[in-house]
């Protein structure tokens, strides 16, 4: 009976330290990959689009180029007052986004519709 005793002392014992304790957070190892850098220079490209549809009245064109450095470029687009709005823009690291705008023609709104009210209900009698 003391032999049982002394070997299940220790065994009961490397069982409890064995078992997870409930109040520490298991460790993992993780290591996170490097932040990603922003310092690699900019590529050349240029694009341009352009829309005109007298149908539907869409009528805009973008067109944008880099030489990775500064990039350049212009957008129109046609404003429901009538005018065309145009933006030319410089960026760089330097200066930022510098844009100047100018509008054509003149704005026009259209007088507003006379207000009629609703004639009253008809009594309906079943």
């Amino acid at each position: 009976m003391v032999t049982f005793k002394i070997v299940l002392l220790p065994l009961s014992v490397a069982v409890a330290l064995a078992a997870p304790q409930p109040d520490t957070p298991p460790a993992y190892r993780y290591n996170p990959p490097p932040p990603p850098t922003y310092n690699q220079p900019g590529m050349p490209f240029a694009f341009a689009y352009a829309v005109k549809d007298d149908y539907s009245g869409n009528d805009y064109a973008h067109d944008q180029a880099s030489d990775g450095k500064v990039t350049s470029g212009s957008y129109r687009v046609a404003l429901p007052d009538g005018r065309i709005e145009t933006v030319t823009f410089d960026a760089d690291d330097y200066s930022g986004y510098v844009a100047k705008v100018t509008y054509e023609g003149e704005a026009t709104h259209p007088a507003p519709a006379p207000y009629h009210p609703p004639p009253p209900p008809t009594p309906v009698y079943g």
